[in-house]
């Protein structure tokens, strides 16, 4: 039995170390499940096209329209210069005296409306920069700030999020991106204040040492274009985010839900759903995305028209990279719950706990923070074991809604680790690096991470 952990162990840990280096996961993924499997001594090609390969298909079946959709809509945001408008009217209402602060609300703001987190990124960083060069304010801080308002509580703990991290769990517990309102409330409330309580911390610390913004960095943005730059009125750029928002609650939890469009047995017969509510989130968000898309379009259609044909095509090049690998991951993960090895780490994550939401919590963490992806993480924790955490939370009184958003949520803790791709992304995009920024990128993560096995301990005391 060593021999088979060992295997899953070393295909993890070759995972992370190449995903690490910048080598595509989307190749590297089956060569490692391969590695592991012969390892194993199972059957070498019936797990890679059966097992890897069926069920990243699977997972591109599912999750597809949602990726794409989202990545246009970001994409034709930033396009129509509503992106830039939102991080550019935050940061002159607050100010440099509240530097950090405007950049955390404007990524918020952006992510909750359903903007990709890339796309946040490129959009915020140039005022980001300018606002922490006027206050004085080392730039090794802003991918903190960053990864604060875009990849925690907007991302997966605030009711109706339309990213991808709320969605996944409504497909194994029936869901929607509204579960447990209250419970994601909190757990952003004290995500946002540990975090911003970090950040204002490590200024005062680089203030109190006399460090500046700094000199000689790369990838500055250009501060001419940007004071000459005009930009559309606040409530017209804000106008789409709100059509996401609004649809998705119509199309959710209203009189026009998406559940009660069609007939059931027809549902079943014809399409094999047997539980509508298994893909009505989905739904529910591919409208409202449609809709935002239109909206944010047309908000300045002239501007758009002239870059459209271009920012399609990035559009789409990004959600097929990002769901291709992503899927790999899946794929990866699929075939280790068949190895026998898995079958010990597997009793020993639902061990750790009689808690099925600890228990939860604890295998998205430590899966998301395996494969550097909060989505997929949580899609191979709860592939693999949702279904039985669904049945410990049945026999204990346990609402499916809290599995939802603890396991939402843990999916964004550990998967900032230095391997993700979102942390590599933000700081290419900033010009700055892992030795100098990502102690506050990691800050952030156990602030997240915590936040969730709090969240789960105290809702335990409630059940």
């Amino acid at each position: 039995m060593f021999i088979e952990v060992f295997s899953i162990l070393l295909a993890l840990g070759l995972l992370m170390f190449f995903a690490y280096r910048g080598y595509p996961v989307i190749i590297f993924a089956p060569i490692f499940t391969l590695l592991a499997v012969v390892m194993s001594g199972i059957a070498l090609l019936p797990s890679y096209t059966e097992t890897f390969m069926v069920n990243a298909a699977n997972y591109v079946k599912s999750f597809f329209p949602i990726f794409l959709l989202g990545a246009v809509f970001g994409k034709v945001m930033e396009m129509s210069g509503a992106a830039s408008s939102i991080a550019h009217h935050i940061v002159k209402a607050l100010g440099s005296n509240r530097a950090i602060l405007a950049v955390v609300l404007a990524c918020s703001i952006l992510t909750y409306g359903g903007v990709s987190l890339f796309v946040v990124a490129f959009a915020v960083y140039p005022f980001a920069a300018a606002i922490f060069r006027e206050a004085n304010i080392p730039k090794r801080l802003i991918p903190g700030a960053i990864a604060l308002g875009a990849f925690t509580y907007t991302m997966d703990a605030l009711p109706g999020t339309p990213q991808i991290q709320n969605i996944i769990p409504t497909t194994y517990f029936g869901t929607d991106a509204y579960a447990a309102p209250l419970v994601g409330i909190i757990g952003a409330i004290m995500v946002f204040a540990a975090g911003m309580y970090w950040l204002e911390r490590r200024r005062k610390q680089a203030a109190a040492a006399g460090e500046g913004y700094g000199e000689g960095h790369i990838n500055e943005p250009e501060l001419q274009s940007n004071q000459n730059q005009s930009y559309m009125n606040i409530w017209l750029a804000i106008l789409p985010l709100a059509i996401v928002l609004a649809g998705n609650f119509l199309f959710s939890r209203s009189g026009l839900s998406v559940e009660g469009w069609y007939d059931a047995k027809m549902l079943e017969e014809s399409f094999k759903i047997a539980n509508v509510k298994t893909v009505s989130s989905s739904w529910a968000l591919i409208l409202a995305l449609g809709l935002g898309i239109i909206a944010a379009m047309l908000i300045n259609a002239r501007e758009v028209k002239n870059k459209l044909a271009a920012g399609l095509s990035t559009a789409a090049a990004g959600a097929l990279l990002a769901i291709f690998n992503t899927a790999s991951e899946v794929g990866f993960g699929n075939v280790v719950k068949t190895l026998p090895g898995f079958t010990v780490i597997k009793e020993w994550i639902v061990g750790a706990s009689n808690n099925p939401l600890v228990s939860e919590a604890i295998a998205v963490n430590v899966l998301a923070g395996v494969t550097g992806s909060a989505s997929g993480g949580l899609s191979i924790a709860l592939e693999v074991m949702g279904k039985q955490y669904l049945e410990m939370a049945n026999a204990l009184g346990i609402s499916p809604e809290l599995l939802h958003r603890i396991a939402s949520m843990a999916s964004g803790g550990m998967d900032t680790l230095p391997h993700n791709g979102a942390v590599i992304t933000l700081l290419a995009i900033t010009g700055l690096t892992h030795r100098t920024s990502y102690k506050d990128i990691f800050a952030i993560t156990v602030v997240k991470t915590l936040a969730v096995f709090i969240l789960a301990f105290g809702a335990s005391l409630f059940m």
